[in-house]
């Protein structure tokens, strides 16, 4: 007779295996005995393949992000366990990421016992599940998510995850958080009632795509292709790497220049002739928008920044997008004529499929401007491989990306590269030049240290890939490295990040420098940004994961240094780089 207790912690984990989860990335706490329990049971009776397998991680933010890099590198969504509003707090920023980056990971918080005289099993016994009691657990995080819910009770736990997950991964996609306290999670169930297929279905499935309705599909297309100088802006199509040909095609199509707008994915390829370049927070006029009669604004958030660098005023603008009102942002406005909610994938088959059909395109105007464009991006590349050359005295930005992109073409490992680089943005997307979709990845959001916990969760999604975080020396420090190196040694995801170590906070600097140009603080050099005395940075990784660890200061070393990291990576240990540019 089977005595192994099924509970809804077991019911719980065996839900997120149904709709997907290959991993939970765990921080346990006094909540989660009955998810201890389920676990430790599977493994006794030889069965723990029902449940994803947990990954153990010293810190939150680790947790969630390893989560959210895991989704990002292969679109399916993975699971977060927390412990209570303490463990919550400590995803605040991760979260916001996987929110404005549209990642679905589903969290778990325990939440304090509800009984403590021994009325259920779980019932509260330590001093702490009075203290970590609080009125709104769940408000916690309900800016941030598409859905919140408390498991009430075991009997409909898997409705709950698969009502979950659903919705996590229906665009615009992202997080979503339940909580249960000990003496629900502890509830004994019958399996068959779990498992009554009235309650849940396997995969619950997304949302089907959006597409464009007809008139629309109409208007856009003859703008595009009537316009003279017509333009494409995005800036997260390549969530979706599918969607990156179907853009080059409607490109190519009519020789429609792209723009990248503070990029968080490879959107397209950057040596394509008709790539318009990259902008962050450009503080002058981008040349591709200032001559635009036409835009389409597709997949992205901030086309531009109004203040500074505006397409001309009597521009046609359309908005495409599966979050097309961004209505997560209280201050938002683009002056576009139509705003249409559609997968991008499946609006750029539309447009092209519609042109090839009606014949709209101008053959002799498109063969114009194709030329036109190709020597401007001629000029831009080689502007950027000038910039790029080595100094005698000093490593910049521009050679450590060329020098690291010249090694990662000459390895036989497909790359991920994740960046975090924040002041150094747009040198790696410069100079890094990727083509290959789902090979460049930034967080999507604003809070730093993504790159630590999300290249273990890259790793763990393509273990035969080489995956390299460029970051600066500040978010190394926020990707809490103490914790992450010693969960890539643990789990065998070792990973090379290389630091761009400026030794302080540049962009504080370029922020106040963007208010006050002339202020007190530019004319005494006066930003409260360095960090002085500098801190070890691979030292903390070696200390931690037995990181191959080593700082540089000259050009002469940089090579070297940089084939010795990846050899040690490929060896199967992790390895950092700190390199020494120009200080703040």
């Amino acid at each position: 007779m089977d005595t192994t207790p099924y509970t809804t912690s077991t019911a719980f984990l065996e839900a997120l295996t149904e709709t997907g989860v290959d991993y939970v990335f765990a921080n346990l706490g006094s909540d989660h005995p009955g998810i201890v329990e389920a676990y430790a049971h599977a493994r006794a009776d030889g069965d723990d393949h029902r449940f994803p397998r947990m990954i153990i991680c010293p810190h939150e933010s680790v947790a969630f992000s390893a989560a959210q890099g895991y989704a990002q590198t292969t679109g399916r969504p993975q699971a977060v366990i927390v412990h209570v509003e303490c463990g919550t707090q400590n995803i605040g920023g991760m979260l916001h990421n996987a929110a404005k980056g549209r990642t679905p990971v589903l969290v778990f918080a325990g939440a304090s016992p509800f009984t403590q005289y021994g009325e259920h099993t779980g019932s509260r016994n330590e001093f702490i599940q009075w203290i970590q009691d609080v009125h709104d657990q769940r408000g916690i995080v309900r800016g941030y998510t598409k859905y919140d819910n408390e498991i009430r009770t075991g009997a409909n736990v898997k409705q709950l995850v698969h009502r979950a997950m659903q919705i996590a991964t229906s665009e615009p996609a992202g997080p979503v958080y339940l909580v249960g306290a000990r003496e629900v999670m502890e509830q004994n169930l019958d399996p068959a009632h779990a498992d009554d297929p009235r309650y849940h279905l396997q995969r619950t499935p997304p949302v089907a795509p959006a597409a464009l309705d007809p008139h629309t599909t109409d208007t856009v297309a003859r703008a595009l292709a009537h316009a003279d100088n017509p333009l494409i802006v995005t800036s997260y199509l390549g969530r979706d790497p599918r969607a990156v040909p179907q853009l080059v095609h409607l490109a190519e199509q009519l020789a429609i220049p792209v723009l990248e707008s503070v990029p968080m994915r490879l959107n397209f390829p950057a040596d394509h002739p008709l790539h318009a370049g990259y902008q962050w927070n450009t503080q002058e006029p981008t040349p591709a928008l200032a001559e635009a009669d036409t835009v389409l604004a597709l997949d992205t958030d901030v086309p531009w920044i109004p203040l500074s660098n505006p397409p001309r005023p009597d521009a046609r603008i359309f908005v495409i997008d599966t979050d097309p009102l961004k209505e997560q942002m209280p201050l938002w406005h683009v002056p576009a004529e139509t705003f249409s909610r559609a997968q991008a994938r499946t609006a750029l088959d539309q447009l092209s499929t519609h042109i090839d059909h009606t014949g709209l395109a101008d053959g002799d105007a498109v063969a114009h401007r194709r030329t036109r464009l190709h020597r401007r991006h001629a000029r831009r590349r080689a502007d950027a491989a000038e910039r790029e050359q080595p100094r005698p005295d000093t490593i910049t930005p521009q050679s450590l990306v060329a020098h690291l992109r010249d090694l990662l073409a000459a390895t036989e490992q497909d790359a991920i590269v994740l960046t975090e680089a924040i002041s150094n943005y747009q040198t790696v997307n410069e100079h890094l030049g990727a083509t290959r979709p789902g090979s460049l990845i930034g967080s999507g959001g604003g809070s730093l240290g993504w790159h630590a916990g999300a290249a273990i969760g890259a790793k763990l999604a393509h273990p035969r890939s080489l995956v390299v975080s460029l970051v600066g020396d500040g978010s190394f420090l926020f990707g809490v490295p103490s914790s992450t190196y010693w969960v890539a040694r643990r789990y065998n995801t070792p990973t090379l990040t290389v630091v761009f170590d400026n030794r302080g906070w540049k962009s504080p600097k370029l922020s106040t420098l963007g208010v006050h140009p002339d202020g007190a603080a530019a004319a005494n050099d006066d930003f409260n940004t360095g960090f002085d005395p500098e801190a070890d940075l691979p030292g903390i990784a070696a200390a931690a994961g037995g990181a191959w660890g080593r700082t540089v200061d000259r050009p002469d070393q940089l090579a070297g240094a940089l084939d010795e990291a990846v050899a040690a990576v490929q060896g199967g240990r992790s390895a950092v780089l700190s390199v020494h540019v120009p200080k703040v």
